[in-house]
């Protein structure tokens, strides 16, 4: 799972594995471990009770919270990505979550035999 932090905007992008993970145990998580021990830790998971795509921060972890239904919805369609803006105090948090698409062009040391095929990959595009 790739994790992009942007400003008040959070990008999940998540691999086949990892939408079937999430799927099956209701969550998928991941970390970047830092020198002395310390781990940030992020994680997506279904909420049975929400209506709403919601994140929460404490304890070093990232919690992404999306509702059971609409998690399914995404998963068994070709429905590539959800969004939420979730107010708070001193403005708005973009939350994203994608299905992470294999690129077009190689790209040297990275690993996207689980990503999903990219929809333009037969059409010869150049780009990811």
């Amino acid at each position: 799972m790739k994790l992009r932090i942007k400003g008040d905007s959070l990008r999940l992008r998540l691999s086949q594995g990892e939408m079937r993970t999430l799927a099956e145990r209701g969550a998928v998580e991941d970390k970047v471990s830092f020198p002395g021990g310390e781990a940030l830790r992020y994680r997506l998971r279904l909420d049975n009770n929400s209506v709403d795509i919601s994140a929460a921060y404490g304890s070093n972890l990232i919690e992404i919270s999306v509702p059971r239904a609409l998690a399914e919805r995404w998963h068994g369609t070709d429905l590539v990505t959800l969004t939420a803006n979730q107010p708070f105090g001193g403005g708005e948090l973009r939350l994203v979550l994608e299905k992470d698409w294999a690129c077009l062009a190689p790209r040297e040391g990275e690993d996207e035999s689980d990503n999903f095929p990219h929809p333009q990959a037969e059409q010869g595009a150049k780009t990811c």
